[in-house]
């Protein structure tokens, strides 16, 4: 099927030669989203306010400096040969949210450390807040036409697809030919997540489990979501797409790591108590 549909304009608004994109307001969005919902919980359970915009602080340089990290590592032989600066160009594309999930925990672990306050009290709090980010962050990659899916099928398209609004699967006909939506796929399944969280802590389960289930839950739809996408990155020399790899991982190891933290007695505490001088 070949359509012929005009996109969004990528540009939010032009200052002179300065030009603020969609994706970086709609980034800067869920991340303000995320932060509001982490400070008011913050305060709740008895923590200073603005510990998560201390945090921030930190963590968005590293998320974003290992995100790109993560990105090169993996699509090394597309900079061989080019010039050295094209290594840091995050501005022409090409960060992975993987890599900045490991930013942001190595970051939040040792602000945790210094702060004496402990990791997975703001690990808990701070699950629901990356997934209100990770879903408002995928509309950026609508808005740049981009982490899709494969071509749509006549018979996908007839038995699926028209039912989501035009304005989305509009935005997704590139050269004339519509692809599957799967950020909005992510998107939504991210919204799921944020809800089964919120359930989580009204049933104030283990400290550190909130965290663990965000893993679990977003690594889960992130397997399926990605096989369906075709600008995956791989293992080097392999057919494995890395984000199907490291999503396993991450679910193996949660479900270890609440097994073992309740076996050894390290999870005593619940999400709700004794905060925030436990350690």
């Amino acid at each position: 099927m070949l359509f012929n549909i005009q996109p969004y304009d990528r540009v939010f608004i032009e200052l002179g030669p300065i030009s603020i994109y969609w994706y970086g307001v709609i980034i800067a969005t869920g991340a303000a989203l995320g932060l509001w919902l982490a400070t008011r919980e913050s305060k709740r359970l008895g923590l200073k306010e603005d510990i998560f915009v201390d945090l921030l602080i930190f963590a968005i340089p590293a998320a974003i400096i290992c995100a790109r990290i993560y990105y090169v590592t993996f699509e090394w032989d597309r900079y061989v040969g080019e010039p050295w600066w094209k290594v840091f160009a995050v501005w022409e594309g090409g960060i992975a949210i993987h890599g900045a999930l490991i930013g942001a925990v190595l970051t939040a672990f040792l602000f945790a450390k210094v702060k004496e306050i402990s990791f997975f009290t703001l690990a808990d709090i701070a699950a629901p807040s990356l997934l209100v980010g990770q879903a408002i962050g995928r509309w950026g990659n609508f808005m740049n036409q981009e982490a899709h899916g494969g071509p749509v099928s006549e018979e996908a398209y007839n038995h699926f697809i028209q039912y989501i609004p035009d304005f989305i699967t509009n935005q997704m006909i590139i050269d004339g030919v519509m692809y599957q939506p799967t950020f909005l796929y992510e998107s939504v399944w991210n919204i799921l997540g944020l809800l089964v969280l919120l359930y989580m802590r009204k049933v104030n389960p283990r400290r550190g489990e909130i965290f663990f289930s965000y893993l679990i839950w977003y690594s889960f739809g992130r397997f399926f979501i990605e096989g369906l996408r075709t600008d995956s990155l791989y293992v080097m020399g392999t057919d494995i797409r890395v984000a199907q790899l490291i999503s396993v991982l991450l679910i193996v190891i949660s479900i270890l790591a609440m097994v073992y933290r309740r076996k050894k007695g390290l999870a005593n505490v619940h999400y709700n108590g004794q905060l925030p001088s436990e350690k």
